[in-house]
């Protein structure tokens, strides 16, 4: 017996990853237990959230044309078809950056009292922020942390890439604080190319965070999730870029290699999953996230949390979900009804 009926799957962004969003949230509907429930798909950018396909159990995805879209009424998250006023048991959130990795969406739907599958709103705010995330982590003693500096856009650009130079090391990631997908990311391989990537970083977010590089000798990366059987970590990918790291040509456009699971040491495999599921209680997740790792060799970097995961066909948690040998739609099932 299911907890719920009707499943709202709400992807699309205000941010730059809203079309990494909308196939992952078109394939995570898809995929979505068509016996047990009805789904409901919205597009949600700019304010503008229409419903633009639906699946009632057992029968076919019927899609609303461009102009025939029944808008989402905001005042209690229901939308008319047919003259029929639809209210949603669950939401599950694959919106990639804002709102949905922001905290805000999950605020939204705290107040409305809706349950939903991510991190709740506190937990999804810190989550996302990098820079907040690592401190949030600093001083465990379980995993390391790269060097780092902060700037908030106003500041003097120059005068803190001056101070950051003399006490990191080259080469230097440059990132906007919240954000994914590698918009806005910069790998600097001399001091001149700092100021610029700060500027860049900044189209993308009020804060960035510069990061010592890390010399890798394994690039690893594993998702956790609360299901039946508890927090549960997946198999560990490594990635293995042609680009020299994990940037978006890497992640989007073939130029890396996915190992799953990765052929690494066995112990080094349950250390791994051992840090992710630490991590998870540390920050209080909920639902599905994903965390990245440099292993170097003198210890295991975090990089940072994934909130929302990508979940495209492509994607490395649907990779994972197949190396553990779980059925997709077994391990969605899982999630919606124990998060």
């Amino acid at each position: 017996m299911s907890k719920y009926q009707k499943i709202a799957v709400i992807y699309g962004s205000d941010s730059s990853e809203w079309e990494v969003s909308c196939r992952s949230g078109e394939f995570t509907a898809s995929r979505i237990d068509e016996s047990r429930y009805d789904v409901y798909e919205i597009f949600a950018r700019f304010g503008d959230w229409r419903l633009v396909a639906m699946r009632r159990a057992n029968a076919m995805r019927v899609p609303f044309p461009e102009g025939a879209q029944p808008q989402v009424d905001k005042t209690d998250f229901s939308v008319k078809v047919l003259g029929e006023k639809v209210t949603f048991d669950f939401v599950y959130i694959m919106q990639h950056g804002a709102p949905g990795e922001t905290g805000l969406l999950q605020g939204y739907f705290e107040m409305l009292g809706i349950p939903f599958s991510s991190c709740s709103a506190f937990v999804t705010t810190v989550a996302f922020d990098k820079f907040s995330c690592k401190s949030y982590l600093r001083g465990l003693d379980y995993v390391r942390l790269a060097p780092d500096a902060f700037i908030r856009k106003g500041e003097d650009v120059d005068a803190f890439a001056e101070k950051a130079l003399e006490r990191l090391h080259l080469p230097l990631f440059v990132k906007p604080t919240g954000g994914g997908s590698s918009f806005g990311i910069t790998r600097v391989l001399s001091p001149e190319e700092l100021p610029s990537a700060i500027r860049f970083a900044f189209t993308e977010s009020d804060t960035v965070i510069v990061e010592e590089g890390i010399r890798p000798e394994h690039e690893l990366t594993c998702a956790v999730y609360t299901g039946a059987a508890g927090i549960r970590a997946l198999p560990v990918i490594e990635i293995i870029s042609e680009t020299g790291w994990f940037d978006y040509d890497a992640k989007y456009n073939g130029l890396s290699r996915e190992v799953c699971p990765a052929e690494i040491p066995e112990e080094l495999t349950a250390r791994v999953q051992d840090i992710s599921c630490r991590i998870y209680r540390q920050l209080g997740c909920k639902g599905l996230v994903r965390m990245d790792y440099i292993a170097a060799k003198d210890g295991i970097y975090f990089l940072e949390v994934n909130v929302i995961p990508g979940m495209t066909n492509a994607s490395l948690v649907p990779k994972m979900v197949r190396a553990a040998g779980i059925g997709f739609t077994e391990f969605l099932t899982d999630i919606i009804e124990h998060a």
